[in-house]
């Protein structure tokens, strides 16, 4: 790399792409201060570089370009050689998303890396992680099943009307963390915001939509598919307890999901505490800020904004005013 690109290397913040599914609504707006196109919004993509939604950096020397062209000129200085896999694949490796799921989702799963090869192009699999940013009272979602469901329980209930008896719900509240490998039949059950961070894919199939219309049609199910990727072992699966890694000098740190395309951190900070790290090329990280402010090498974020530092930037460091909570996130290393 040479000194002129090093020096176009720097956090990075960006303009979202938003989707306006038949499930959301205006909750992005209302509780999160979001400034929205009009109109009913279910997902605000905050870091993306997807064929369905690109976000467009609106910092430095690369304000205006969206992310999937910044990928291609910095290449691996950008996701870093843990993501070589990625790379060869001309993938940015993760999505990060802002849900508001006024209304409940459809039962659905996402398919793995090997079957979204093989019937769905060069997307990816997708396996997801979430942080409940606000929940009314008795919220649920869906996930996994309950015990003795089996495959040919499964496909028989979905004819008959039946599935939801198959199903493992459990109630969620402000700041509960979940993990969805992929396989995993879930849903969101309405009511719920989330901070979603997933591999870089798109591909969901449905197995139930409440028998809701779209302009006056169905919307697609694609049972086959699902019951061929569900994985029926993912049997009542619980909420994630964080683990504690380090409390210190006023940053606490816990592990919340950890699987083989990426690793996230909760990072809270007390007062004036700062963070230092150190990124020396394997791989990028993206902190979102969840409550709070944050400056990071001088460039400023608020509750609820995300930053996405390049794996060659360097030194970076965070400094903040007051109680903060963030999360932090990057890959340990390549899956493949």
């Amino acid at each position: 790399m040479d000194k002129g690109q090093q020096l176009s290397l720097y956090p990075l913040l960006f303009a979202p792409a938003h989707k306006d599914y038949i499930w959301g609504g205006r909750n992005l707006a209302r509780l999160l201060n979001r400034d929205l196109p009009a109109g009913r919004i279910a997902e605000s993509w905050e870091i993306a570089a997807h064929e369905d939604g690109v976000a467009v950096a609106i910092n430095g020397p690369y304000a205006g370009l969206p992310l999937t062209t910044i990928h291609k000129r910095l290449g691996l200085d950008l996701v870093g050689t843990n993501n070589t896999w990625a790379q060869d694949r001309g993938k940015f490796p993760l999505l990060v998303k802002l849900l508001d799921a006024q209304d409940k989702l459809s039962i659905q799963v996402h398919p793995d890396d090997c079957y979204a090869l093989s019937h769905e192009g060069n997307e990816l699999g997708k396996t997801e992680m979430w942080v409940v940013l606000h929940a009314v009272p008795e919220a649920t979602i869906i996930m996994g099943v309950r015990s003795g469901t089996t495959r040919e329980v499964f496909r028989e209930a979905i004819n008959n009307g039946t599935l939801e008896q198959y199903l493992h719900t459990l109630q969620v509240k402000a700041g509960d963390v979940v993990c969805v490998p992929s396989g995993t039949v879930h849903a969101i059950m309405g009511g719920v915001v989330i901070a979603e961070i997933q591999q870089n894919s798109n591909t969901t199939y449905r197995v139930y939509d409440w028998n809701r219309t779209q302009d006056g049609k169905p919307r697609l199910l694609h049972i086959d598919k699902a019951l061929d990727v569900i994985n029926f072992a993912a049997v009542e699966p619980q909420l994630v307890t964080p683990s504690l890694i380090s409390d210190e000098d006023g940053v606490r740190r816990s592990l919340l999901c950890r699987n083989q395309y990426f690793t996230t951190e909760r990072v809270e900070f007390k007062d004036a505490a700062e963070f230092s790290g150190w990124l020396n090329g394997e791989s990028f990280e993206i902190w979102g800020v969840i409550d709070g402010q944050i400056e990071v090498n001088d460039v400023h974020l608020e509750a609820i904004q995300f930053t996405l530092l390049p794996a060659a930037l360097g030194a970076y460091r965070i400094k903040v005013q007051g109680s903060t909570s963030c999360l932090r996130t990057y890959v340990e290393k390549s899956p493949a």
